[in-house]
């Protein structure tokens, strides 16, 4: 089971996570990690896309703690009907919310931690962090770095 942190405004227009941008980068991202998509469970920790109008543009905007508490028995009742083997929160907000206000994804990212949320969890980045790098080449490392923490979880499943 895969957590993101809300739609955004592709997968809002569409109904649907991981559909837009960020969702190619995690499709491209689970094939390199010999995980097939079509296995995996995906949602987000909130249920509705927080935006602000630029233009014609609907720009994302980070949920609050509020936003993210009444979100969370849809995210709980997500947990108990998948019983997912592997828990990955990818995000700092989707791994705050599950996981605590204290956890750092840039420190503890790619590690199984201990939790009752699941046999296994962990957290990496958001994919749409790769999209936002500045140049090529840190798109290139930082897809290479999301890779690795994804063949961690592959490990894990494979010793389901």
């Amino acid at each position: 089971m895969l957590v993101g942190e809300q739609p955004g405004n592709e997968e809002d227009l569409r109904g649907a996570p991981f559909v837009g941008p960020a969702g190619q980068v995690l499709d491209r991202a689970l094939d390199e990690a010999g995980i097939r998509r079509e296995v995996v469970y995906v949602t987000n920790a909130v249920k509705h896309f927080k935006w602000e109008a630029r233009g014609k543009r609907r720009i994302h905007q980070k949920p609050n703690a509020a936003e993210l508490a009444a979100c969370r028995p849809w995210l709980d009742a997500e947990l108990e009907a998948v019983r997912p083997n592997v828990l990955v929160l990818m995000g700092a907000t989707a791994a705050q919310a599950l996981l605590g206000h204290q956890f750092t994804v840039t420190k503890d990212r790619g590690r199984p931690v201990d939790s009752d949320l699941a046999p296994h969890v962990l957290a990496t980045v958001h994919p749409s962090s790769i999209l936002r790098q500045r140049t090529d080449e840190e798109r290139v490392v930082a897809m290479a770095d999301f890779v690795a923490d994804l063949k961690v979880v592959a490990e894990l499943l494979a010793q389901a």
